[in-house]
């Protein structure tokens, strides 16, 4: 018997490892990103099947936004991007239904 596990699958790329300034939080932590799609192997990214769009994502609260800065046209973000949030006591990325941090334990207010 012969079995083949196969799919497409999401990866980030990141563009720039400079540090910009997020609309968001107002920190420097947010970089240059493009989310790639891969059809994949047995879970291994061989063969780019779309490439994305460039944009800005923060990486202490998931801010994304354009790369030309506010005001410009925002991009679409899909509806499980805008449940997420991150933890207030360990800034972990979780889903906004839950009641708890899946990685401290920490009550969601």
């Amino acid at each position: 018997m012969f079995f083949l596990i196969g799919g497409i699958q999401p990866r980030t790329v990141t563009l720039d490892d400079a540090k910009r300034l997020c609309a968001s939080c107002g920190l420097a932590q947010a970089r240059l990103k493009r989310i790639d799609h891969y059809l994949s192997l047995f879970f291994i990214p061989l063969i780019l099947i779309k490439r994305g769009q460039p944009l800005l994502m923060c990486e202490r609260c998931g801010f994304v936004s354009s790369p030309e800065g506010p005001g410009e046209r925002p991009l679409p973000i899909s509806r499980t991007e805008l449940d997420k949030k991150n933890c207030q006591k360990c800034g972990s990325p979780m889903e906004s239904s839950f009641r708890y941090c899946p990685h401290c334990g920490a009550p969601n207010n």
